[in-house]
């Protein structure tokens, strides 16, 4: 039974991947609800851990390395591709891209070194990159300068020292 968790959690990183190829090939309404997708699995596999009491190390470690890709690279990317590049080239674009990843991974690592049961430290990388995914379906009606405001803001959020109530 404690693979069940971990399959969940390698179908959230399948999810991160096949949103990087479906960003690539310019579908990024899929690529957006791969996302989406991606954290409905983030959020069953821990409970499923829990309930079955099978958590481990190893499945720590493997959700976090897949949320790195599917909410931070995936997200990252759709944006990268569809609003960055497109509208501001290189000189905004690149550096945006990494250092939202950048953040992501941070957050991540620190979250993996601390044992606080009751709150997040900095926004969870999973909300930050489910928002941009569900904000990323709206781009039509969204100004691409807000996609400019929000990555740094949620790049900051990640590594701030806010604490954020668990649900």
């Amino acid at each position: 039974m404690g693979y069940i968790p971990n399959i969940c959690t390698l179908l959230n990183l399948t999810f991160g991947v096949l949103s990087l190829l479906y960003a690539v090939h310019q579908d990024y309404l899929a690529a957006a609800v791969f996302i989406l997708v991606a954290a409905l699995l983030d959020g069953v596999d821990g409970r499923i851990a829990r309930r079955l009491h099978v958590s481990s190390e190893l499945g720590k470690q493997l959700d976090s390395l897949s949320d790195l890709v599917s909410f931070g690279v995936a997200p990252a990317m759709l944006i990268y591709l569809s609003i960055f590049d497109p509208h501001y080239g290189a000189f905004w674009s690149m550096p945006l891209t990494v250092v939202y990843v950048l953040c992501g991974a941070f957050r991540l690592a620190r979250f993996n070194t601390v044992n606080i049961q009751d709150y997040f430290i900095g926004i969870p990388i999973t909300a930050a990159g489910g928002m941009v995914a569900l904000l990323s379906l709206f781009d039509s009606c969204l100004s691409p300068g807000f996609f400019l405001i929000l990555m740094p803001l949620l790049s900051y959020l990640m590594v701030s020292s806010i604490k954020v109530p668990k649900m």
